[in-house]
């Protein structure tokens, strides 16, 4: 596990046991992907609002402690102030708050909207001639949402090479609609798909990085809860769950044992 992703999991698993608040598992399936997309894409932490940036959009709104641990550590903001995440007043809450989170694009809520807003986003700036890219996270829980499907299939025929879609394939859809062989379903919609391991930060990297003349999709197979056996193991136990002094002991013991 690369240094940056291992420290943005303690941060997540520390923030969510002082908190009370956060979805661990959702969130740790999430680290490689987000540390590879702001390792790749253009963006300046110093000015979040710079013309000719590219675009993320966090669909996936759950994995929110994650997004602002990575948006952290990347140097947006200091780490300090995600302690106040889900309390009072917090800027920090249980989704992304564009117009309180320095460097989120879009608020996130009702989950299966978030990807309809970034092909809205890939056609504006398509419509601009701008080289700008947008990036949007999507889970394959959401995905049961029929809006999902609708702004893919809009975005093929809009032909909008500009919008790469990252699907996190963690199986959170087990005991929901299931859709097997994701990757045959998009690339039936038009897409161009890549199936790459979620968790390999350098392939991840190699993936964002290629552009098509098609809309873009990564089908990126991943664990929930990968870093710690009982996350993984417990899944639906740990859905919504922070934990106890001994809970987070234990959970630190394993994030320090893993390696890749």
């Amino acid at each position: 596990m690369i240094p940056v992703c291992k420290e943005i999991r303690e941060d997540i698993l520390r923030i969510s046991k002082e908190s009370g608040h956060g979805h661990i598992p959702t969130c740790y399936s999430v680290v490689e992907i987000l540390c590879a997309l702001y390792d790749t894409i253009r963006h300046d932490p110093a000015n979040p609002s710079w013309e000719d940036r590219d675009i993320f959009v966090l669909s996936k709104g759950h994995a929110s402690l994650a997004y602002f641990c990575t948006l952290a550590r990347f140097g947006y903001f200091d780490i300090d102030k995600v302690n106040s995440f889900g309390s009072f007043m917090s800027n920090f809450g249980g989704h992304a708050d564009r117009l309180k989170i320095p460097g989120a694009e879009v608020s996130a809520g009702s989950l299966g909207h978030g990807i309809g807003v970034a092909v809205g986003m890939a056609l504006g700036l398509q419509i601009k001639a701008s080289s700008r890219r947008v990036y949007t996270l999507i889970g394959d829980g959401e995905s049961n949402e029929g809006s999902v499907w609708e702004a893919i299939m809009v975005a093929v025929n809009l032909k909008l090479p500009s919008l790469t879609i990252i699907y996190d394939n963690n199986m959170s859809h087990s005991r929901g609609l299931q859709i097997h062989n994701p990757a045959e379903r998009f690339k039936a919609f038009g897409c161009d798909v890549a199936v790459v391991e979620g968790h390999d930060v350098d392939r991840l990297k190699r993936e964002i990085s290629f552009q098509t003349d098609t809309v873009r999709v990564i089908v990126a197979e991943t664990q929930k809860g990968f870093g710690c056996q009982t996350l993984i193991e417990n899944q639906y136990e740990w859905h919504r769950k922070s934990p106890s002094e001994v809970e987070f002991a234990t959970l630190m013991a394993e994030l320090n044992e893993k390696t890749i």
